[in-house]
């Protein structure tokens, strides 16, 4: 009898083999069906209620993805893909998954029939390069030159984005928004320049963008209203020091033995704070910000000197007034002279909805600005902001890499031939497997297509005609329910967003067909020596 060998602690699950791949492919399946609907402009929308009971509408592929609590090892990298298209190009996010998920299901019946994987890898590979030169080979270049066309174009890029968001009715005027936004930063784009700040109540039309600041008001104290609220080329002071009556006593021990003594202290405490606002006020500041508290000492005091205060401004937009307007952040009040003070041409305090802002606006150099939106509810308002984030994304990309493709499903179908014809001369099982790759990448126009509820084999049908003809960039027409040349009717997109969806879809594909085995050790608890404590009682035996 051969003694049975003991290798891995009870309770671990294996699984291998053919079925192993089979079963990790349905389980990217099931993910793409949660997303699959949300595709294009008239994809649904999908509300997520997470475990503290707080509910997200969303349309956006990869928000969609991180709220959906996935615990499958294999489906895992489909949520990770999705990510990594949102933080490197910012849209397509949808159509990254489906990709992957479509790839998956075309090879699937290849696996079945015990095609070796690392063959269906290679030829994966080999298709994505393909496809990916083959996009750089019909992606057309803008001209950078005049700055009209370029903004055209970045407007219409925007507005594809935007078209399948829950915003699309006011594409037109979001998207011309973003593009202004992105076209003042500086060179390097800095995605954290553009705050985005929420505003309940009003039309979406009401949304404005300010070239400048604008931050919702603090926290104030007594005095606050007797402050002017408009300023004409106010300097402004930033600073990181509490102005308030408290400070001195937190750390120093102080022994008295008359009252005489303690009331000099109490004066010295006073002397302080009115030497640092004195300090403050001979600087010429009249706007004075500060990341720390502000009392209401200091607030009647400047307001006795015509001077507007603001407390505990949170970090970020303090960041942002610096960049807008100039000057620095200080920590101490001895040296503020005219270099560490911002400037700007107005600056107001404004009613919005039911918020009062402080708005910096025409600033000299400023490489700032801010979305204020607006919006009836507070899910509503998250989305848009999350479909701006997609568009600004893209309208950044764009400016970066100047080359476009036509959208809605075009580029996907004139590739999706390209490589069914590269197939046809190929030698060996390739010919198959990269055959199944240009069948996968038809699933973006036909699930464009169902979702708006169109006979989607028709539309395939008319499109593979048109492209069969020699018609680049024929693509699903949403309004028409029909097929239309998409470069012509301005549905663009960055090229650069098609490569990086191919090239991780491909390699998400490539991963999830290379593994052949699953090992699972068991959690804590499970299997194994008994866990429990004292006079080696099992599990739930009684005392």
């Amino acid at each position: 009898m051969q003694p049975q060998i003991i290798l891995l602690k009870e309770g671990t699950e294996n699984t291998q083999g053919k079925q192993q791949l089979v079963s990790n492919i349905n389980a990217c399946q099931v993910v793409v069906e949660a997303v699959r609907t949300t595709l294009g402009p008239r994809g649904m929308d999908k509300l997520i209620v997470t475990q503290n009971g707080k509910a997200t509408i969303s349309n956006d592929g990869a928000t969609i993805m991180k709220l959906l609590d996935i615990v499958h090892p294999a489906a895992k990298t489909l949520v990770d893909i999705a990510k990594s298209q949102d933080a490197e190009v910012g849209d397509g996010t949808t159509s990254v998954v489906l990709i992957a998920g479509e790839i998956l299901k075309q090879l699937k019946p290849f696996v079945d029939e015990g095609v070796h994987s690392r063959i269906i890898i290679k030829s994966l590979r080999r298709a994505t390069q393909l496809a990916v030169d083959q996009i750089n080979k019909l992606a057309v270049k803008i001209d950078k030159r005049s700055p009209e066309s370029t903004r055209e174009l970045l407007i219409k890029c925007a507005a594809t984005a935007l078209s399948s968001k829950l915003v699309s009715q006011q594409k037109g005027f979001f998207s011309t928004l973003v593009v202004d936004a992105v076209m003042y930063l500086d060179e390097l784009l800095p995605l954290d320049m553009i705050g985005i700040k929420k505003v309940q109540g009003g039309a979406l039309e009401e949304s404005l963008l300010v070239r400048g600041v604008a931050f919702k008001k603090t926290f104030s104290y007594a005095g606050f209203e007797m402050q002017p609220k408009t300023y004409k080329n106010p300097k402004i002071a930033l600073l990181n020091i509490e102005l308030e009556l408290k400070a001195e006593r937190d750390n120093a021990e102080i022994r008295l033995d008359n009252v005489e003594e303690y009331q000099k202290i109490v004066d010295a405490e006073w002397s302080i704070l009115y030497e640092k606002l004195d300090k403050i006020t001979q600087s010429g500041a009249q706007v004075v910000l500060s990341k720390l508290p502000i009392g209401d000492v200091a607030t009647q005091y400047f307001a006795d000197r015509d001077m507007f205060c603001a407390g505990r401004v949170p970090d970020e937009d303090l960041k942002r007034t610096m960049k807008a307007c100039g000057g620095a952040v200080m920590s101490t009040v001895h040296d503020l002279n005219d270099s560490a003070l911002g400037t700007c041409q107005t600056f107001v305090e404004k009613q919005i909805g039911g918020e009062r802002f402080n708005m910096f606006e025409g600033c000299a150099h400023a490489q700032t600005c801010t979305f204020i939106l607006r919006g009836g509810a507070e899910q509503f308002l998250e989305e848009t902001e999350r479909s701006l984030h997609d568009a600004i994304m893209i309208v950044r990309r764009t400016l970066k890499n100047d080359a476009v493709v036509a959208g809605g499903g075009a580029i996907e179908m004139e590739l999706s031939k390209m490589l069914r014809d590269e197939s046809r001369m190929i030698a060996g099982k390739e010919q198959l497997l990269i055959g199944a790759v240009a069948k996968a990448l038809e699933i973006i126009p036909r699930q464009l297509a169902d979702n708006a509820g169109f006979d989607a084999t028709n539309i395939l049908n008319k499109l593979r005609q048109k492209h069969a003809l020699g018609h680049t960039w024929y693509g699903v027409d949403i309004m028409k329910e029909d097929i239309s040349d998409n470069f012509e009717e301005c549905v663009w997109e960055p090229s650069v967003m098609k490569i990086n969806a191919l090239t991780a879809a491909c390699e998400a594909a490539c991963l999830i067909l290379s593994v052949d085995e699953t090992i699972k050790n068991p959690k804590a608890g499970e299997g194994g020596p008994p866990m429990g404590g004292g006079m080696g009682r099992g599990r739930g035996r009684p005392m």
